[in-house]
């Protein structure tokens, strides 16, 4: 007995159905990946500010409150560290590997910094607060993280980060790191 081929082609029109069916879902899931690819870096930040999580600290100079007590009862060691991108001819060092500071009391670290190449550059400094929890008690009054700095061929300075541990810090938290990258923001024209 013979199958008649209209019947044959019912199977083989349903599993076709199924994979365009399939396919357009595949390309609404690749349509969100690529949305929520654009959206990370947004979401990131609200969630950094919000919890104060990856130790991001202040991106703009903040005012002394004059009614902070300084807590003389203890005090918070504060460690340095500096960071260049590999291959871009810079010495970026802090003056002290660290200090020991009073919460409520105005600090002061300088670090210097040396292009040791021919060519101009310009580069940002990103700080990072380790542990993360401490970098809302990290307050910068003066940083030379807050913009770019461009620096001629062979030249030195000595740029200053003044700051307040806040005396809100939890007892429990004795040492803060905190660390500069410094990167390069754009290529130079020589």
């Amino acid at each position: 007995m013979e199958i008649p081929s209209v019947l044959m082609d019912v199977p083989s029109l349903d599993r076709q159905r199924r994979n365009v069916r399939l396919a357009i879902k595949l390309g609404f899931v690749a349509l969100f990946f690529v949305g929520f690819g654009f959206a990370m870096v947004p979401l990131y930040d609200v969630i950094c500010e919000v919890t104060g999580l990856n130790g991001k600290t202040n991106t703009v100079a903040m005012v002394a409150d004059k009614n902070t007590q300084v807590d003389f009862s203890r005090s918070v060691k504060v460690e340095f560290l500096s960071h260049s991108m590999p291959g871009v001819g810079l010495h970026f060092k802090p003056e002290g590997f660290s200090i020991r500071v009073h919460p409520g009391e105005i600090s002061r670290m300088n670090y210097t910094l040396t292009n040791t190449t021919d060519k101009v550059f310009v580069g940002q400094a990103i700080p990072s607060i380790t542990p993360a929890v401490a970098a809302q008690y990290f307050e910068k009054l003066e940083c030379f993280c807050f913009s770019q700095q461009t620096f001629g061929p062979g030249e030195t300075r000595t740029m200053p980060v003044v700051f307040v541990v806040n005396p809100k810090l939890d007892r429990d938290y004795g040492t803060i790191t905190l660390s500069y990258t410094f990167f390069e923001a754009v290529k130079a024209k020589s």
